[in-house]
């Protein structure tokens, strides 16, 4: 019997990492070594006493019953007092605070409440695959925002013809950016919510690499700009920020209505995240701030041995001191990004991420990641010829 896939499966690419895992495997099974600037997730471990009270709270019988759907109070609380405290924004943790497993899935899900067949989503490019993925999976149609180095990697809304924006009923943000590492600034958010009030569109800003940054100056929120609560949400996670990728918790914070129609579908389709999990979100929340100042302190100087060496081999680097990737151009003249990264994997046993993988306007780039230690960094420095 054969089965087909469902036309919307049908439209997606190739997902990114996965064609990566393969192509690793390939190589690893010929005996090579494999140095990975890949996928971004950190190798710095979660803290102690995070892993602790998920050990303590997994063992009382209460954690071990279906959860809350829009996450445990304390834990939304500590999520309001963290945003207080944080970016001095103010939150109700009842009705402005939705728990998610993991940014990602609140991120896919959340077309779905608001978008019907043909309308169009607003989604950077290059930008995290999920944007367009969850866009299709809701039967909309995504229009892709051009992210150009001359402009800092911000989009021009300017260029955005009138009939897409008739059709326009979402836009997706993520800054600090994946994969360019760029930063948006309050002026920007400021313009991004007069333009989306304009044409009635929802912003939904991707913050989560708030935390990860190497130089002295952190974030802003987009919920520190005028009127941001009105017309978007912003979702965290807490993957970067205390290492716990694995954990899958996040939150969606902002508008209450917004949030209540993503909330509706995570309803039907998911139970919630398990409540040991939320307690020990919330105690890093509440308690693990040194953490962030000490990752970051590791993550500059990975930074500062990576980029030196990339420059000295001849790579244009893109220079930002926001989150944990590096973001050059494919030193290699003649040959695409992909090309460029197997060509590197096969005679190097390094990995490191093709733009193209984050849409046509990442090709001629490639990210390195910053989530392995400094040995290997210099190490990966050595094999590719410095």
């Amino acid at each position: 019997m054969k089965f087909e896939f469902s036309e919307r499966l049908n439209k997606l690419p190739v997902y990114l990492f996965a064609e990566i895992d393969k192509l690793k495997a390939q190589v690893k099974a010929r005996g090579v070594d494999i140095i990975s600037f890949g996928i971004g997730d950190p190798d710095l471990p979660t803290p102690k006493a995070i892993v602790d009270i998920l050990k303590k709270e997994s063992g009382i019988n209460i954690n071990q019953k279906y959860p809350s759907y829009e996450g445990l109070l304390k834990f939304r609380e500590s999520v309001a007092n963290w945003y207080d405290k944080k970016f001095d924004v103010s939150l109700d943790p009842e009705t402005e605070v939705l728990s998610l497993i993991g940014s990602k899935e609140g991120i896919g899900h959340l077309p779905l409440a608001f978008i019907n067949p043909g309308d169009v989503v607003l989604a950077p490019d290059p930008g995290y695959p999920v944007y367009k993925a969850g866009t299709i999976f809701a039967g909309g149609v995504p229009y892709t925002m051009p992210l150009m180095e001359d402009n800092d990697f911000l989009p021009d809304f300017s260029d955005i013809p009138a009939d897409v924006l008739k059709k326009a009923k979402l836009m997706f943000l993520n800054y600090p950016n994946n994969p360019t590492s760029a930063r948006a600034d309050r002026h920007f958010f400021n313009e991004t919510c007069k333009f989306a009030k304009e044409n009635d569109i929802i912003v939904a800003h991707d913050f989560a690499y708030s935390e990860v940054y190497t130089g002295e100056r952190g974030n802003d929120s987009f919920l520190n700009a005028h009127g941001a609560k009105d017309i978007g949400i912003e979702f965290h996670s807490l993957s970067k920020t205390f290492n716990m990728t694995g954990f899958r918790i996040g939150f969606a914070v902002g508008n209450k209505d917004i949030l209540k129609g993503l909330g509706a579908v995570k309803t039907n389709l998911d139970s919630g995240v398990f409540q040991a999990i939320q307690l020990a979100g919330a105690y890093g929340l509440d308690n693990e701030l040194d953490t962030i100042r000490d990752n970051n302190i590791i993550y500059r100087k990975r930074r500062e041995i990576l980029v030196a060496g990339l420059e000295e081999l001849g790579y244009e680097v893109y220079k930002s001191d926001a989150t944990f990737y590096v973001w050059a151009h494919v030193p290699r003249i003649g040959m695409t990004s992909k090309e460029f990264a197997i060509s590197l994997l096969n005679e190097t046993g390094i990995i490191i991420t093709p733009g193209s993988g984050f849409g046509d306007y990442g090709e001629g780039y490639v990210r390195f990641s910053l989530t392995i230690n400094e040995d290997r960094i210099r190490e990966a420095l050595v094999r590719m010829g410095l």
